[in-house]
């Protein structure tokens, strides 16, 4: 299950459970509008909470990744399992923008907004 909210170019998506492909879905649609209508996207996704994900998931992931590669500005992981830190590692060679693993979903959040305050 995913829980979605979006905040101008901000996106905080929280994954509960098992990730699923029709979650990871809604997940892109979200980005895609928030695209069309904010340009480049911060992204906040918090793992804490997720028990496990299907492999199509990852499949779906790269693909999306490649196609909207210039269209993330931060991306910030917040998880403690350390099989995701290395996935989100890995994720940077498909998209150009900074990416931080946080163990606290505050501390990710005051990062993500820093340039913000200066971009407005």
């Amino acid at each position: 299950m995913i829980a979605i909210n979006t905040r101008e170019n901000l996106i905080s998506a929280s994954v509960m459970g098992e990730f699923t492909l029709a979650d990871y879905r809604d997940f892109e649609q979200n980005v895609e509008h928030s695209i069309a209508f904010e340009g480049g996207v911060r992204l906040l996704l918090d793992l804490r909470d997720m028990v496990r994900y299907t492999l199509d998931v990852v499949w779906e992931e790269i693909r999306f990744s490649r196609e909207h590669r210039y269209d993330f500005r931060k991306i910030a992981v917040v998880t403690s399992d350390e099989w995701m830190v290395w996935i989100s590692w890995l994720n940077r060679l498909f998209v150009d923008a900074e990416l931080r693993v946080f163990d606290d979903p505050a501390m990710a959040l005051e990062w993500l907004e820093e340039d913000a305050v200066a971009e407005a």
